[in-house]
């Protein structure tokens, strides 16, 4: 029914008996979203019915992410060409669908049994409109075998019983009391009844016709009295009534009343025997819409097995993305993996989505896992044997201080200044701890001390090297005579070592005051890691006081150097020299490895520069005096010394 009888201004009196067309091609649309079907082809007949089903089923597929395959037109009977059928039946042949949907009203009937009965069809299953029942009515195999197995929607039955024989049996002979219905059958059938008081019968001439009450109601033209629909207009539009199914009914503002359809399947047999099941329900109202379809019937024999799929292309599995095809329908598409970092969890999902900077994609792109933690951990081989080799050369000094306290008073430990030797050992020993700060999850607390812990230690270390290396050179030169260098021999070298200490201190609290490390988590140099890592706030200050410290160190390596050639009782300036020698190779090296490390292998960079610095310090400066303490303890004597 043209949608234009919803004007109630045009039409106000304009009653539906049965659902409006547009509702029956929303249940259409209806079964081929409860079913998935996104692919189909669509045959409509050649009037505003067909023109309005291929635009309202096209949009009501297009907003469930669906298309049409084709669209055939159905003309009239007597524009019946075998070119025409020929291109219909092409486009049913070569489509990939599955499912074909006929809408088409009634005067078009004969044009589908034409096209059915001179046309061999492909096996499809075909969705059809409430007009299906006219066209079962044809007798031949061709058009049977090809609606074999069909889906319609057919518009809900209903029957009163004793309606129809009381309504053809009516007689006011019945109602002998009841002047309204007296009056409606004397207007029906243009009679009097000849016992009713009536003006027309003292009119002189005129003929009347006597009712009796046996007339029928069946002889009685009652379109006539559409023109008193008016009266009744008020009241209908606010009826509400209830069936003898217990199905109640009104009226919409259109005029409507409610969309009840019945979804059948139809199975034809052979000897003309037909059998129609009620397999589902589509009903609707302002304010909802319920599919119901029965799981357990025969839904799709006699062709399929199973639920056809019909889809122009296979669903995109999870983990992929629906890609758009230049020049396809808008429901054909290519499925494109999700990239690194994100996912898509369902099928045919139109676009993946990043997961959260704490989490990546598991390798099926499926699912956001949480990232791995890197940082120098303990549980780790790198971080166990860094520690290792740390508490090892820890225990280390720890024992070569224990044997310098024990020979404290021999000649060899006296000779290179006890308390400096015992400082510098102490030093070593907090510089083989202060690695312990840079391994196992980083935090804020840590990330402040470890570089300024590291800094003022080191520093500790070298300006005592580098007093070392200062008294054997004032000690050589104060023997000759007249030097005036005898009065810095003792307690003067310790303002020196002090003064480089607060260099550092002061570097490191000016450091701290003004942009001191901070934790830091780096989720974007590598996408499936989380790098946990101390930011050192300024690099500026951080080589500054790598750089102090190297300066410390070079100026202990020149005075070495130029005390190497010493009498052999001063000897201490050949092992700073190549002590120092092996700590500046060591820190020049550091710097382009630490700049191009990244992660924990930064932080084992540093790592291990501290170790095999200080070891190199220990081993040059302290080995030799051990290896006389314990194995050429002749040389151990004030006599050879002197």
């Amino acid at each position: 029914m043209d949608p234009v009888f919803n004007d109630r201004t045009q039409f106000p009196s304009f009653y539906r008996t049965i659902p409006n067309e547009e509702a029956e091609m929303d249940g259409i649309v209806q079964i081929l979203k409860h079913f998935g079907w996104k692919w189909v082809g669509l045959i409509v007949s050649d009037d505003d019915t067909g023109y309005r089903a291929r635009e309202r089923i096209s949009k009501g597929l297009l907003s469930n992410g669906g298309c049409l395959a084709f669209t055939a037109v159905l003309q009239d009977n007597y524009k019946i060409i075998d070119s025409h059928e020929n291109m219909i039946v092409g486009e049913i042949e070569k489509t990939t669908a599955n499912v074909i949907v006929l809408f088409i009203s009634t005067t078009f009937t004969y044009s589908l049994a034409h096209l059915l009965r001179f046309h061999k069809m492909p096996p499809k299953l075909l969705i059809t409109s409430s007009f299906f029942s006219n066209i079962i009515t044809y007798e031949e195999q061709e058009i049977k075998t090809a609606l074999n197995g069909s889906m319609s929607l057919m518009i809900q039955e209903g029957k009163i019983p004793g309606f129809e024989q009381f309504f053809y049996t009516f007689s006011p002979n019945n109602y002998p009391n009841d002047a309204l219905i007296v009056s409606t059958w004397q207007k029906l059938f243009d009679c009097y009844f000849i016992d009713t008081p009536n003006i027309i019968w003292g009119i002189p001439g005129t003929v009347v016709k006597p009712c009796t009450g046996n007339e029928t109601i069946a002889d009685v033209n009652l379109f006539m009295y559409g023109n008193h629909n008016y009266r009744l207009n008020k009241f209908v539009c606010n009826v509400t009534f209830t069936t003898f199914s217990c199905d109640t009914h009104s009226f919409n503002k259109y005029g409507d009343p409610p969309v009840q359809f019945e979804i059948i399947k139809c199975f034809f047999f052979q000897r003309h025997h037909v059998v129609i099941t009620k397999v589902g329900t589509f009903n609707a109202s302002d304010q909802k819409t319920q599919l119901y379809i029965n799981s357990s019937a025969n839904l799709w024999g006699p062709y399929f097995k199973l639920t056809p799929q019909s889809l122009c292309n296979a669903p995109c599995a999870p983990g992929y993305r629906k890609s758009k095809i230049e020049g396809a329908p808008s429901c054909c598409y290519d499925c494109v993996p999700c990239v690194d970092g994100e996912i898509s969890n369902k099928s045919d999902a139109p676009s993946c989505f990043k997961c959260s900077e704490y989490l990546m994609s598991n390798i099926n792109r499926t699912a956001c896992n949480p990232k791995t933690m890197n940082y120098l951990s303990y549980e780790d081989a790198l971080g166990a044997s860094l520690a290792s080799i740390a508490l090892v050369l820890f225990l280390t000094t720890s024992v070569v201080q224990g044997i310098f306290v024990k020979y404290w008073e021999t000649p060899i430990v006296r000779a290179n200044k006890q308390n400096l030797s015992c400082l510098l050992l102490i030093s070593l020993m907090l510089c083989f701890l202060c690695t312990l700060l840079f391994i196992g999850r980083p935090t804020q607390i840590c990330c402040l001390l470890r570089q300024v812990t590291f800094g003022i230690v080191f520093t500790i270390s070298v300006s005592s090297v580098l007093a070392k290396t200062l008294t054997v050179i004032i000690a050589f030169n104060a023997t000759k005579p007249g030097s005036k260098l005898t009065k810095y021999v003792g307690t003067q070298l310790s303002i020196l070592f002090i003064m480089c200490t607060l260099g550092t201190i002061g570097i490191s609290t000016v450091w701290m005051a003004s942009y001191p490390p901070f934790l830091e988590a780096d989720m974007f140099s590598k996408m499936d890691t989380i790098i946990l890592l101390c930011n050192e706030g300024s690099v500026t200050f951080f080589f500054c006081i790598i750089g102090y410290i190297g300066t410390l160190a070079l100026l202990s390596f020149i005075a070495a150097f130029l005390a190497k050639d010493f009498p052999d009782r001063f000897n201490e300036a050949k092992n700073i020299t190549f002590s120092m020698l092996g700590f500046c190779s060591v820190w020049g090296a550091f710097v382009p490895a630490y700049l191009s490390s990244k992660g924990s292998r930064m932080v084992a960079v540093e790592i291990f520069a501290i170790l095999s610095s200080s070891a190199g310090l220990l081993g040059c400066i302290f080995l030799p005096k051990c290896f006389i303490i314990f194995s050429r303890p002749e040389m151990n004597t004030k006599k050879l010394l002197s």
